[in-house]
């Protein structure tokens, strides 16, 4: 693709160094690198040999979301690599809120992809981690050459500035997205009780969370259930008394992701949120555009942002005209590849095998 004012360009490679593993950490086949990047340093994760498969997690998460495609893709045959955002775990954390632009995001997995020798990679990536990877294939197809899209489903920059748009949802009140654009004021609420407050918020996005029981399934049930009333706080809407452990998280794995917040904050991960009109703005020359790489869509029943972003979902075959296949699974919530691991491993690496020239 041509360059313009508003594509990163390729950075120069540079070694990807290898770090000490974080306490406890699991996986030991897994590998521990930093590699540099324009802005400063990417944390990265890798396991097995093959072609690359990059993946991006979203909030509030790291790398250690993909613990159960680590190693299946490994088996596979692939180079699979979960990185830590921008913001995340042992990444750079520039102060700066518009460091967190999705160029700048876009710009880190292309260093990524050539710090670690590649010339080319296949994305993966879930949450936050869809809108990323589905940008970075859209905006540099020379080098990311297929892209899957987990939870969030590709929607292509429109007419309207997004938090314009967010602020007709919220179910009477005011929409999770937009309760996150004030510096500080998320943090307010989270910081105080890390722990308690990451696993309040993986528990009623779960596809098993006993309060949503008889959840209706709407859209319109699914944005009420992330707004926030008028003077109040996003953790209103956890249930008082969580169902932990729950099947797919473990109390060590909450451990895990409470220790890398309670040591980095939550800065990083809430500026994503807070660059989505800077997005639309920078994103401008892509308006409406297709992505047309060889894609797959996976999502929950119960995920919200695959019921609210419905209608995606159905423009998929004209936003994604390279769409091998597109599955909803039953009675799965919002964290996809942790509540149903072997599902979407099987998923990945059936689809992986598919792909011209990327067969293991």
């Amino acid at each position: 693709m041509p360059q313009s004012a508003n594509t990163p360009s390729t950075p120069p490679a540079s070694p990807a160094a290898p770090v000490p593993r974080p306490p406890a950490g699991p996986l030991p086949e897994a590998v521990h690198r930093t590699v540099e990047v324009p802005g400063g340093r990417i944390h990265l994760v890798e396991q097995g040999s093959g072609p690359l498969v990059l993946m991006v997690h979203g909030f509030p998460e790291s790398w250690y979301s993909w613990r159960h495609q680590l190693p299946a893709l490994a088996a596979a045959g692939y180079r699979a690599v979960a990185i830590d955002v921008r913001g995340y775990g042992r990444s750079s954390k520039p102060r700066d809120v518009a460091a967190y632009r999705m160029l700048a995001h876009v710009a880190d997995n292309v260093a990524v992809v050539r710090a670690l020798g590649e010339e080319t990679a296949i994305i993966v990536g879930h949450d936050w981690g869809s809108p990323i990877a589905a940008n970075t294939a859209l905006l540099r197809p020379d080098v990311f050459t297929a892209v899957a899209l987990l939870s969030v489903p590709y929607a292509p920059r429109g007419g309207i500035r997004p938090t314009e748009a967010f602020a007709r949802l919220g179910g009477g009140g005011e929409f999770y997205i937009n309760y996150f654009q004030e510096p500080g004021r998320a943090e307010a609420e989270i910081e105080p009780g890390v722990r308690d407050w990451i696993a309040g918020f993986y528990v009623v996005a779960s596809g098993d969370a006993k309060q949503d029981a008889a959840r209706p399934g709407s859209a319109q049930d699914h944005v009420a259930h992330f707004s926030v009333a008028p003077g109040g706080k996003l953790s209103d809407r956890f249930p008082e008394k969580l169902p932990l452990p729950l099947p797919w998280l473990a109390e060590a794995d909450l451990d895990f992701y409470a220790g890398e917040f309670e040591r980095t904050g939550l800065t990083g991960g809430l500026n994503r949120y807070r660059n989505v009109d800077r997005d639309w703005e920078d994103l401008a020359a892509w308006d409406g555009a297709p992505l047309r790489q060889p894609s797959l869509f996976i999502g929950g029943e119960h995920d919200a942002p695959t019921n609210w972003m419905a209608d995606a979902i159905k423009a998929f075959p004209h936003t994604l005209p390279g769409l091998s296949a597109s599955h909803i699974l039953d009675g799965c919530g919002h964290w996809v590849q942790q509540e149903r691991p072997e599902e979407v491993n099987r998923l990945l690496t059936d689809w992986l095998g598919s792909l011209p020239g990327t067969a293991a």
